[in-house]
């Protein structure tokens, strides 16, 4: 059973997702495939009991803070693959950036086969947005390519993490929160 909780957020209402093995998922509002990875139906909850932990993570994140995320239990829901990419998010510190092809790359070399437009779909499939941090990964040449949850909340997120987004190369359309 998959259980749902709202946060409010200065990017709008969060959906959180928790399921007996841990947070299963967190989605902006109207953000793509929003609960793609679930395998049935959300039960909203209004108790906050169970989501105290990721409720007081978020808190400390939005507050300019810098919690960690293995201080929660992450159960995102995919294939090896997109598990192993989601664990490579995991090691990209807080305030930095990384490309597709850099995590292809470290993939390649603990054993793995992958290319960046793999990464890319994984990426983009993240069910735990913020927490794992898919926003921290930038295209080949600096710029701010996807995001599922709209590349002006991907800007604001790099910014509230200190980033000086005039070192990536922005699209001038959809930048509007």
């Amino acid at each position: 059973m998959y259980y749902s909780y709202t946060y409010e957020s200065p990017l709008g209402t969060l959906t959180l997702a928790k399921s007996e093995q841990g947070l299963c998922g967190l989605w902006l509002e109207g953000q793509k495939y929003h609960g793609a990875t679930l395998t049935e139906a959300l039960q909203p909850t209004d108790d906050p009991t169970l989501f105290s932990d990721v409720v007081a993570w978020l808190d400390e994140y939005f507050a300019g803070n810098q919690p960690d995320p293995c201080e929660l239990s992450l159960a995102p829901e995919g294939s090896a693959f997109r598990q192993a990419v989601w664990k490579q998010l995991l090691q990209i510190p807080y305030g930095q950036t990384t490309t597709y092809g850099a995590i292809a790359q470290a993939l390649k070399e603990s054993g793995g086969t992958s290319s960046a437009l793999a990464v890319g779909g994984a990426v983009g499939h993240n069910p735990i947005s913020i927490i794992i941090p898919c926003h921290r990964v930038v295209g080949a040449q600096g710029s701010l390519t996807g995001y599922a949850g709209g590349l002006a909340r991907k800007q604001w997120l790099l910014d509230h993490e200190g980033l000086d987004l005039e070192q990536f190369s922005i699209p001038t359309s959809g930048t509007a929160l």
